[in-house]
């Protein structure tokens, strides 16, 4: 078994570079993908290749921070797509061999702050 910060490390390398051979080789044959904000979930190694490949092309990850510890690892990743910049959290559990065998993504969508409370923020 190989350390999840190993794993986690190479997964978003290997989607970065679009090396579809090496992210196959992170997954377990029975990953699971779920975005609960679209409430959609992705099965099978070969589904969440193809899902990753068909993907709109253009886009590039950057893993600001990511924390793991035995099987389980968190991350915040940003995204960067036609200008635009989104940050996301996912979270990835490893099976007993050291493959992912679930990711769980939050893509929030970025809005105003209420009013009432400029006094305390600072605004970037």
């Amino acid at each position: 078994m190989t350390s999840a910060e190993a794993t986690v490390s190479a997964y978003w390398a290997a989607l970065e570079a679009r090396d579809w051979v090496a992210f196959g080789r992170l997954l377990a044959d029975d990953v699971v993908y779920h975005l609960p904000q679209t409430r959609e979930r992705v099965v099978g190694r070969e589904s969440l290749l193809r899902f990753n490949q068909e993907y709109a092309d253009g886009w590039h990850l950057t893993v600001t921070r990511a924390v793991a510890s035995g099987r389980h690892a968190a991350c915040w990743i940003t995204c960067a797509l036609g200008g635009e910049v989104l940050s996301a959290a996912s979270f990835l559990d490893l099976d007993e061999a050291g493959l992912v065998r679930e990711v769980t993504e939050f893509w929030p969508e970025p809005y105003e702050p209420p009013p009432g409370r400029e006094h305390l923020v600072e605004r970037y």
